[in-house]
């Protein structure tokens, strides 16, 4: 390269969005990524030699992608293969309390209405309207651009927007919004569950988050191949347009100098100078001064003082699965759900009685159109289960110690016999679990934690850092990053991380 290339730190989707978007106006970029392959947490595991998701399991508002290929001059979907989800997720509670929502806001408010009742669909109907306008006021104002801050959204999204927000009732945490649509507990269950989706409780968590119904309204799709073919995508997209990729480059320090950002350096003692910084991982490892004293001050201190969002125990398994009618997506609630969250963020212990999420991979469409579906076969199939923990890094405590291998066994044993009672029997062959011990080594700095910082509280989401650190030269991007966490909430961040570079270099 004949100048200092734009440097990103890890190949999570956030660091391929912002290489991908500075390649397309011409920038030089070398990633250094630790591991051996792009995607950070859009990762496979393989049970029985099987390739599972064992990450993110589905692609929501692809139109963010579509935009990324599409300043590149190219098509997303000449490269990528997804489909789109006619039954967004099953949901029980029992054997007899089933309920699915559907793609079709129709279809939904009838199953509802079978399920719970004539109001309970109307109280659904509300809600999907409350949630539709918090996106169309927040997408553009919030979500999409640099940094705002509370009153910088009050003055763009104007008094129409802020009588849009305050219908949402955002000051209010997301359980006691539900509870005015849904009588219902166990719909508040199911709604209320948005929260995990950035890692939170639902008790906690602002009711601004009653948005991520319109995003799953906008369409959820399943990729062909799995989540972790967006992530090659992205990357072969950025080696068309010029960025270099190097694996195995652990990065342990950044350097400055003069005030600003000028090098980095490896584990293998490499180093490399560079016209500006994009680190990719958790904010929590830079402010601990874990990459070095220069960058220590770049980000507030403050953050190493937050509650980090939720950690998990996660399967994925070679199984077969019998007596229940796994759709992609499924849900098994717990009995207690305030009790589950009561275990898992004040007594910082695995849930006695664990929510579980199945995620049946060759159950997706193209998979369910063939007559050599595992699940109509027989065969073993690829199932990943996700069961909330807490993180291991606690604010202004010590951290807590990982759960004992006695105390994984009995979680694991109570979500077993969760979907027993729902009508779902097992057969597991082969199964890797990943618990809060290996999330940390895998991804350091957070105690495991996945999704960042917890959004508790309706200021939260003005909390995260935004791309721009108070280092001149450094920028930020990823799940603890603004907007958050969620697959495209994090290219969101890459854009407006290359956005700031590209502002700060003086380009358009």
């Amino acid at each position: 390269m004949s100048r200092s290339p734009n440097i990103l730190i890890g190949a999570g989707i956030g660091g391929l969005a912002c290489a991908a978007t500075l390649a397309a106006r011409g920038e030089p970029v070398l990633v250094l990524e630790a591991g051996d392959y792009p995607g950070g947490r859009m990762r496979e595991t393989h049970p029985g030699g099987l390739n599972v998701d064992s990450g993110p399991t589905v692609l929501t508002l692809p139109k963010v992608f579509e935009e990324i290929f599409s300043a590149a001059g190219e098509n997303l979907k000449d490269h990528l293969s997804f489909d789109p989800l006619q039954v967004l997720a099953r949901h029980a509670w029992s054997k007899n309390e089933r309920l699915d929502l559907f793609a079709n806001h129709q279809q939904s408010k009838q199953a509802i209405a079978e399920f719970a009742g004539g109001s309970a669909a109307d109280g659904f109907e509300q809600f999907r309207k409350e949630a539709r306008n918090l996106y169309q006021a927040l997408y553009p104002t919030f979500m999409t651009a640099q940094k705002p801050s509370l009153f910088g959204l009050a003055s763009q999204i104007g008094p129409f927007g802020a009588m849009k927000l305050r219908a949402g009732a955002p000051f209010q945490s997301l359980w006691d919004a539900l509870g005015r649509y849904f009588p219902d507990p166990r719909l508040r269950q199911l709604f209320g569950r948005y929260a995990t989706y950035v890692g939170s409780s639902p008790y906690l968590a602002p009711a601004v988050l009653m948005l991520i119904a319109q995003v799953e309204m906008e369409g959820v799709y399943a990729v062909k191949g799995g989540m972790a073919e967006l992530a090659r995508a992205l990357a072969e997209l950025c080696r068309r347009q010029g960025v270099e990729f190097r694996y195995g480059q652990r990065v342990t320090r950044i350097h400055a100098e003069h005030g600003r950002v000028n090098a980095v350096e490896c584990a293998d003692g490499s180093r490399y100078a560079a016209r500006a910084v994009v680190y990719n991982g958790e904010p929590a490892l830079l402010a601990s001064g874990n990459l070095g004293p220069e960058v220590k001050s770049a980000i507030s201190r403050e953050i190493l003082n937050t509650e980090p969002s939720l950690s998990a125990l996660t399967y994925a398994w070679s199984a077969r699965a019998k007596d229940f009618p796994l759709d992609y997506h499924t849900v098994f609630f717990s009995k207690n759900y305030h009790q589950e969250f009561k275990e898992i963020w004040d007594e910082r212990t695995l849930p006695s009685d664990p929510t579980i999420y199945i995620c049946a991979q060759d159950r997706a469409p193209s998979w369910e159109t063939s007559a050599n579906s595992p699940a109509r076969k027989d065969m073993p199939e690829r199932l990943f289960a996700i069961i909330n923990a807490p993180a291991l890094r606690q604010p202004r405590r010590k951290d807590a110690c990982p759960p004992t291998a006695e105390a994984i066994a009995q979680t694991k044993e109570a979500a077993i016999q969760r979907m027993q009672d729902c009508g779902l029997h097992l057969e597991i062959q082969h199964e890797v679990c990943t618990g809060p011990a290996e999330f940390a080594k895998l991804f350091p700095g957070n105690g495991g934690a996945i999704y960042g910082q917890a959004c508790h509280g309706w200021n939260a989401p003005f909390k995260r850092p935004g791309a721009r650190s108070s280092l001149p030269g450094l920028y930020l991007t990823g799940g603890g990053i603004h907007p958050g966490p969620g697959v495209p909430m994090v290219a969101l961040s890459g854009r407006l991380a290359a956005q700031a570079i590209l502002s700060d270099q003086g380009k358009r």
